[in-house]
């Protein structure tokens, strides 16, 4: 979805974000391992969010709500889609914007400035970004669930759909609620009731807004 905007995808064809594994920066046992190597990787990714800006996928999605009750549902951790003017937007993996300390991951701080060895919250223990990471839990998926159990139609947007459990949420929403697909290079083939579209994420909504017109 922010491709289009500057922003690198998570995990590329051979494993890398931004030249790292991702278990390196991505990961309880990297940050253990190189505390300073995961702080300055997400500090990196901070910075490069204040020089980008929505695109136009990220404007249509917003303008939806002029007709629709829109729920975004993002593997995302920028803050594009509030930029563009979306309303309800539920970050799975967390976001580059917040941090929180390495003990609590309910407790959020803003963040617009990089996070140092030493930098600590009020009760004096370490900050980490506000990332949810491999092998740990995704404290947004109950109500992602609930959102997708009552979706009229669902709209999946550049994405693996080999990262769980986000991937497993299409199969939460009604039999019979149309599910249309974007990716340049999509996974799944379209069925009696998934309309997979093969574009990038600007072209691709230009597309699902003509389609919707007609529901």
């Amino acid at each position: 979805m922010s491709a289009e905007s500057g922003l690198k995808t998570f995990r590329d064809a051979d494993g890398l974000w931004e030249g790292h594994d991702v278990m390196e920066v991505a990961s309880p046992e990297g940050f253990d391992a190189n505390p300073e190597l995961v702080l300055d990787f997400y500090n990196q990714r901070r910075r490069q969010l204040f020089e980008v800006e929505p695109n136009e996928a990220h404007f249509d999605l917003a303008a939806l709500e002029t007709q629709f009750k829109v729920s975004i549902i993002t593997q995302n951790v920028d803050d594009l889609h509030e930029r563009a003017g979306s309303s309800n937007v539920i970050h799975l993996h967390g976001e580059l914007l917040k941090s929180r300390n390495i003990l609590d991951a309910f407790t959020f701080f803003d963040c617009k400035t990089d996070i140092k060895l030493g930098d600590t919250c009020p009760n004096g223990y370490q900050l980490r970004p506000h990332i949810v990471w491999f092998g740990e839990e995704v404290p947004m998926i109950k109500e992602a669930k609930k959102i997708c159990q009552t979706a009229d139609f669902l709209l999946i947007i550049g994405t693996s759909m080999q990262v769980y459990p986000a991937a497993g949420l299409r199969h939460y929403v009604p039999i019979n609620s149309p599910t249309y697909f974007i990716d340049p290079k999509p996974t799944i083939t379209s069925n009696y009731n998934l309309t997979v579209i093969s574009e990038n994420a600007t072209i691709g909504m230009k597309r699902v807004v003509e389609l919707l017109k007609t529901q």
